[in-house]
């Protein structure tokens, strides 16, 4: 099963398109599941779930910790964002959730290397807004850790959706089974990082919505 468990909606600041337009775009792609992990609140998942009949929509949340991006899955509540990273990982396990280290190697909002402790439950090693680079590392590091990769496509709006993903056991057939393939490290990833040209774009977009918000990390 295709699931791509790292897409924003418009509940995201520096998302566009719609819960609507993500969910129908999920289904024309072939795909069972979805996370919409939108930055630090959970407002696009409790709208979808309303409307995600035929996917399997895992409750997650991309928190911004004081040192980069966490994805949380399979959480029953928000949680807040500006924690250290230890902290956002044990307050992501306080609510039933797993924590995600999310593109560990993006500049302006990954962890880096030295933030991606031992308390996580998987790493993020196939992202599709992010270089070759940083995914090779990310693959990497989850390999020198022991920890499970996960994958999605970091999309921001529906034409980027499926850039990445993650391909499931056919098992899978709820939340549960989703978050137990991932913890077992039973799930592969598929697709593709950044594209030379799509580098020139982000790189526009993040320098210019960091301007937008003072200087300050998202």
């Amino acid at each position: 099963m295709k699931a791509d468990l790292h897409v924003h909606t418009d509940h995201s600041s520096d998302g566009v398109s719609s819960v609507k337009e993500m969910l129908d775009t999920a289904r024309s792609l072939g795909m069972g599941c979805i996370a919409i992990a939108d930055h630090n609140t959970m407002a696009g998942h409790i709208e979808a779930t309303e409307l995600s009949h035929g996917l399997i929509l895992v409750p997650a949340m991309e928190i911004s910790s004081a040192d980069g991006h966490v994805l949380a899955y399979g959480l029953e509540k928000e949680v807040r964002e500006g924690m250290s990273v230890k902290d956002t990982v044990a307050a992501i396990h306080a609510v039933g959730g797993i924590a995600v280290a999310a593109h560990p190697y993006r500049t302006w909002s990954g962890l880096g290397e030295s933030n991606v402790i031992e308390e996580f439950d998987a790493i993020e090693v196939l992202n599709g807004r992010s270089a070759e680079k940083g995914n090779r590392s990310a693959l990497a590091l989850a390999r020198r850790m022991g920890k499970p990769g996960t994958g999605g496509s970091d999309a921001h709006n529906a034409e980027q959706m499926g850039d990445a993903y993650c391909i499931l056991p056919p098992s899978c057939l709820d939340v549960e089974d989703v978050i137990n393939a991932i913890k077992q490290g039973k799930v592969s990833t598929a697709g593709s990082s950044r594209t030379a040209m799509g580098t020139l774009g982000y790189v526009y977009k993040a320098v210019s919505e960091w301007i937008g918000r003072g200087f300050k990390r998202m």
